[in-house]
């Protein structure tokens, strides 16, 4: 007789397993599946159930003897399956798990892989799953999870019992500091996912993971079975639960739809991913804001609630661990009509709001001074007499004084700043900031939602008003600790992007008006709103300048400190830069913009304290150099020989060229001979960026020709300063990112070499092979079309050169295009700048033409944007509007 396979015997099982969870994706999609989770999880449990009662092997097991239970662990032991979570399965044994156990696995759980289902299972006896959960505590927090499916129940209850006291009533707390321990370093290893632009579901700071770990706790503490159990035991109010759960099912929605899209498990949605889910969800455009701008807000909300639920969990845990260690009361306040609660502060009642509101500014005073949180009862107090914070208290000048000490004097100021925000004070406080607050600015240059980084701002300023070394940033630090007026420059950083609550461009103008508006209404002098309203406007002017301009031109220095005019004014706007610039993110804010940045900030405050430089100056500064470098090197070569080298110099090349390494460029010169080029190449400090300095014979099209190569191997030119000695040799310097693989770096630069030299000698056309690397990468696919290309031809910004600029979608291939329809003009390239623009770039090139003349006739003008639409590709000029 033929046996019957497993397959077989299970079909109709997995057959209506299958159609039962399509049916209820479709509901989920329809939105008609309130309770998606827990119906997924038991249909997946009639499945196990059903299989239980047709086995084939479980009846020769002898269950009598050796009685067996399954049983579901984690996520689908609490009854929380997401659409394509790990069905986490325990086959429980009495005693020894017998050999059969291995036949019963493939029996139930092969259909289930066969649907695509990730079950995870394992097989074992209730001695050796103490045993192991003794040893990992993750082994513990799946079976604290564990649900009973099927088979012998008292196994179960028996297992259970079992792990609570032989295990967990021996050691709670070590259990619980373990828990605690383990999510902190998982916040640090996946980051504050309630603002991060890239969330991550669940294992993310205010993630599902802290929601898991506070059930976790709760059920060693005190046993309890389900989430429901969190609000009867006390653990949350009514309210809290219920916002807890609101938010829950928010973010479990987002992660269902976000696993039917990338049709697989996944929990960290990536920016490319999240337009795709906003159109999928729904999700509507907000007041002139994007949909997916709109559902990150959305989703930011609840897990920053998620999150405050969770430190507050754990603040109320360690107090109570004090107070019984300690045996005495805990911290106490004198200001009336305040109180501590578990160490958190408290209202004594809400009629003392009523009698005296502006105790809703004196208890976030106090959170500093005391550096303990508002406890829930608080927040929800501060929100619902939040219509108390009207025109008369926003003006009163004692509110105002109590808000600034925060602001000024607190280190707890960004902690205090973020329970107003979150508690609505901020917003009744100052109004402006209700469009800000989850506002999401959707690329890949900021990090954080506005009202955040507003917050972070602050954060990294309070943190240079310190004694602590910090190598990284000693010249923010000196300069902030010899201004005048703090509180000026921290109002500034708490509104410089108070603008960008209207999604239209001119967010820094706008702000202005409006951070001027609000500081006069706090009660400042004309002159100090004044000064805020010029920081909030110029906030950005240093760092643009810095990465698009070259610093090296003198002009660039005089015509910012024509602009800014106040030494203080020039530190407070540098502080405001550094502050922005490193709360925005590392593409913001690295070695290599710090060092354009601090170089401009010295230049500038040359010119502020001596005067305009002059052409005098210039040549007195080139006449020393040539003097100590002549001093320097009189040992190493001869005389005549020197002096004809330094005669070959330019000017220019001169008087931007730093005596310490002009040393290391003759020696390049001299190692060039016949060769069509030579390079050095030099790593930065921190290791982020490559100083690749090239000796070549000058020609026609050399820098486009670099361009080629360094993208034909992966490597992004950052800043390009172009020198032409008086003998016909070109000495570049690029300042570039390092190639991809840092493993075999070396091998990558050996190659490029070999690809230049290739180019040179016109054996290879880097036009097609930039064409093969750009059929090789994904298609552009910018993340909002709301920024057009746009060509600048500017014959303002410097006396002797033409600046172009691109602001563009960037794609392998651009700059190569881009310096090489310069060259076709007849244009030559003598700077170059390569600044990152949110996601597009900004190419800004400093030419003249073949002759040396400034390019500023205007058909010469239409000419070079002509060519340079040309060279680039349809589909970014079709997506952003941009008309050829």
């Amino acid at each position: 007789m033929k046996e019957t396979s497993p397959t077989n015997l299970y079909a109709d099982t997995s057959f209506a397993l299958k159609e039962g969870r399509a049916a209820l994706i479709d509901d989920l999609l329809a939105g008609k599946a309130p309770r998606f989770l827990d119906d997924n999880a038991h249909l997946i449990d009639d499945y196990f159930r059903q299989s239980y009662e047709k086995s084939v092997v479980g009846p020769k097991m002898d269950i009598a003897k050796n009685p067996y239970a399954v049983i579901a662990l984690g996520g689908y032991g609490r009854a929380e399956q997401c659409v394509y979570s790990d069905v986490d399965l325990l086959f429980l044994f009495e005693k020894k798990v017998p050999r059969a156990a291995e036949d019963l696995v493939r029996e139930i759980i092969y259909p289930l892989w066969d649907m695509g289902l990730d079950v995870g299972h394992a097989t074992r006896s209730i001695k050796e799953c103490i045993t192991m959960a003794r040893k990992d505590f993750e082994v513990l927090t799946s079976i604290l999870d564990a649900r009973f499916i099927c088979g012998m129940s008292p196994l179960f209850m028996k297992l259970m019992d079992q792990i609570r006291s032989k295990f967990i009533n021996l050691k709670p707390d070590k259990i619980i500091s373990w828990l605690v321990e383990t999510n902190r370093e998982r916040h640090r290893r996946f980051g504050d996912s309630s603002y991060l632009l890239e969330p991550n579901f669940k294992e993310g700071q205010g993630g599902l993971r802290d929601y898991h770990t506070m059930l976790w706790i709760a059920k060693i503490k005190s046993g309890i079975k389900t989430r429901r159990d969190l609000e009867y035991y006390g653990y949350f109010s009514h309210d809290d639960y219920e916002r807890l759960s609101e938010a829950l099912a928010f973010i479990w929605n987002v992660r269902n739809r976000f696993h039917l899209i990338m049709n697989r498990k996944a929990d960290q949605i990536h920016l490319e991913q999240q337009r795709n889910l906003a159109e999928v969800m729904g999700v509507p455009p907000v007041n002139g804001h994007l949909p997916v701008e709109h559902l990150l807000g959305q989703l930011h909300g609840h897990m920053e609630y998620v999150k405050q639920q969770h430190e507050m969990f754990l603040f109320e845990m360690e107090q109570q661990k004090r107070l019984k260690r300690k045996n005495k009361g805990l911290k106490t306040t004198a200001v009336k009509g305040l109180k501590f609660n578990r160490g958190m502060l408290n209202f004594v009642s809400p009629e003392k709001i009523l009698n005296n509101p502006r105790l809703l500014i004196d208890i976030f005073v106090e959170s500093a001074a005391q550096k303990a949180p508002l406890n829930s009862e608080a927040k929800r107090l501060v929100q619902d007499f939040g219509h108390l914070v009207d025109d008369r208290f926003r003006s009163d000048p004692e509110v105002v004084k109590q808000f600034e000490r925060i602001l000024i004097r607190s280190n707890q100021a960004f902690d205090v700043l973020n329970q107003m925000l979150h508690t609505g004070f901020l917003v009744r406080f100052i109004p402006d900031f209700k469009a800000v607050v989850n506002r999401i600015q959707f690329d890949q240059y900021h990090l954080y939602p506005v009202a955040r980084h507003l917050l972070f701002t602050i954060k990294i300023l309070k943190g240079f008003d310190t004694d602590a070394p910090a190598p990284n940033e000693p010249l923010a630090i000196n300069l902030f600790k010899e201004l005048k007026k703090k509180k000026l420059l921290l109002w500034a950083a708490l509104l410089h992007d108070i603008g960008k609550g209207n999604p239209a461009s001119g967010h820094s103008s706008r702000g202005a008006l409006q951070a001027e508006k609000i500081i006069l209404e706090k009660g400042a002098t004309p002159a100090d709103a004044k000064t805020v309203a010029f920081l909030v406007e110029h906030h950005l002017l240093l760092i643009q300048t810095a990465t698009r301009r070259d610093i090296n031109d003198e002009e660039t220095a005089l015509t910012m400190a024509r602009t800014v005019q106040k030494v203080e004014l020039l530190k407070m706007l540098y502080l405001l830069s550094v502050a922005d610039s490193m709360a925005t993110g590392p593409k913001a804010w690295n070695e290599w913009t710090s060092s354009l940045l601090k170089n401009l900030f010295f230049k500038v405050l040359n010119v502020l304290q001596h005067g305009e430089l002059t052409s005098g100056r210039a040549v007195k500064t080139v006449e020393k150099k040539r003097q100590a470098l002549t001093d320097s090197l009189t040992d190493v070569m001869p005389g005549d020989q020197l002096e004809r080298l330094i005669n070959f110099m330019s000017p220019r090349y001169m008087l931007y060229t730093p005596v310490s390494v002009i040393p290391m460029h003759l020696e390049l010169y001299k190692a060039l001979g016949e060769k069509p080029f030579v390079w050095r190449i030099e790593k930065s400090l921190d290791g982020d960026t490559r100083t690749v300095t090239v000796c070549a014979k000058d020609r026609p099209g050399l820098i486009s020709r670099m361009a080629g190569v360094f993208t034909l191997n992966g490597i992004d030119i950052l800043d390009v300063q172009v020198f032409t000695w008086r003998n016909n040799i070109a000495l570049d310097v690029f300042e570039v990112t390092p190639p991809p693989d840092p493993i075999f770096e070396n091998e990558r630069w050996d190659r490029a070499a070999r690809n230049l030299e290739e180019a040179l000698a016109d054996r290879l056309n880097l036009s097609q092979e930039l064409i093969r690397k750009k059929n090789d990468t994904a298609p552009i696919q910018p993340y909002t079309a709301a920024r057009p290309t746009e060509i600048v031809v500017d014959n303002e910004t410097s006396s002797f050169f033409t600046v172009v600029e691109v602001f563009t979608f960037d794609f392998p291939g651009l700059l190569f295009r881009v310096t090489d329809a310069l060259f076709k003009c007849g244009l030559d390239i003598w700077v170059a700048k390569i600044a990152t623009k949110v996601d597009q770039v900004v190419d800004v090139f400093y030419v003249r033409d073949f002759d040396g003349q400034k390019v500023d006739a205007p058909q010469q003008v239409e000419a070079i944007k002509a060519a340079i639409r040309d060279v680039l590709p349809g589909e970014i000029l079709a997506m952003t509007g941009t008309v050829p």
